[in-house]
């Protein structure tokens, strides 16, 4: 990864906002054709992984895994959706957010309030907890009782974070609106109607396509793509040379663009992410739509190497685990131990 965090250009955080409104608008034409392209293909992949399923459970499992990318891909235009950025109308962003929000088991209003809550204090260190990844200080993991270490250790380790925590957020935590439970009807009603139409879903693929279709395609096609959304968000944040900061010093526009990394990954995988990667210039500017987001890039060069990690490099975040205020550096449990001694 690139370590030099100065602002590209000498230009500020703030600077850079005025320079991104440019890039907001959306094209409702645009919009159409790529929820059309992500939402077709996951269908058609759908019903011929079904239809697969009955001569071979390897290919239909092969076809639902290739599957997951395209679910990814939906995700994120529902991302776009809740940040208003997807279509020119805010009401028909959100009821296209409503509708993806049962294929990808979220209950749109409930995420996107959470997901707001996230931008506005994403390397907070006096607001972590909503939206995030649970990032403690060396300090306070030291100040945790064996127990407490131990779990927080559970928590960060790759095989939960990636395997088991997908499913958990996903299949569980999603059914109820979680961290807004006494925040008025709005959040139950959202919770509540995605489950009731997630329940006539599943119960449809049953009976169209028996068990065999639900355990053999809905579930990798969910669970895969859920591990890889997990992961993208994680290394979105949790990188080596990432931005925490405490009351007062918290600034909202240096935490969004040194907070943020550009994951810079291969074009194919690009196109499946919505260029969710380019995630420095979408904390500065949420509204500006994920196809525009290259633009952005070919026009201001200062900004590709801002926080850059390729796809071999983001391996590496998986092993940090803790914000470490003094070398303002996110390092591993072993360097935190090596520290203390």
């Amino acid at each position: 990864m690139n370590e030099n965090t100065q602002e590209p250009s000498n230009m500020s955080p703030r600077d850079w906002v005025q320079v991104l409104a440019k890039y907001r608008e959306p094209s409702n034409l645009r919009s159409s054709f790529e929820l059309g392209v992500s939402l077709v293909p996951f269908v058609v992949l759908w019903v011929l992984a079904c239809w697969i399923a009955q001569y071979s459970y390897l290919g239909a499992f092969l076809m639902s895994a290739l599957n997951g990318l395209f679910l990814l891909r939906l995700f994120c235009i529902q991302h776009d959706c809740g940040h208003g950025s997807f279509f020119g109308n805010r009401t028909v962003s959100d009821w296209i957010g409503r509708g993806l929000g049962v294929v990808t088991l979220t209950p749109y209003d409930v995420w996107r309030r959470t997901h707001s809550i996230h931008h506005s204090h994403a390397g907070d260190l006096d607001k972590r907890g909503i939206g995030d990844v649970m990032t403690l200080t060396v300090e306070e993991y030291h100040q945790k009782t064996p127990f407490g270490r131990f779990l927080y250790r559970a928590y960060r380790h790759p095989l939960v974070m990636f395997g088991l925590g997908p499913t958990y957020l996903f299949f569980l935590q999603n059914r109820l609106p979680t961290g807004l439970m006494k925040q008025g009807h709005k959040y139950w009603i959202s919770a509540m109607g995605t489950n009731a139409a997630i329940a006539i879903i599943l119960a449809m693929i049953v009976w169209l396509g028996g068990w065999q279709a639900l355990f053999l395609v809905f579930l990798p096609t969910t669970l895969i793509a859920a591990s890889i959304g997990v992961w993208l968000f994680y290394v979105q944040h949790q990188f080596e040379t990432t931005h925490w900061e405490q009351a007062p010093d918290w600034q909202l526009h240096d935490a969004a663009l040194h907070g943020s990394s550009h994951y810079d990954l291969p074009p194919i995988l690009r196109w499946f992410s919505a260029n969710i990667g380019i995630h420095h210039v979408h904390h500065l500017y949420a509204r500006i739509p994920f196809y525009r987001l290259p633009e952005v890039l070919r026009d201001h060069q200062e900004l590709v190497e801002c926080s850059r990690m390729t796809l071999i490099q983001s391996f590496k975040c998986a092993s940090l685990d803790l914000w470490d205020a003094k070398s303002r550096r996110l390092v591993s449990f072993a360097t935190a131990r090596r520290s203390a001694a």
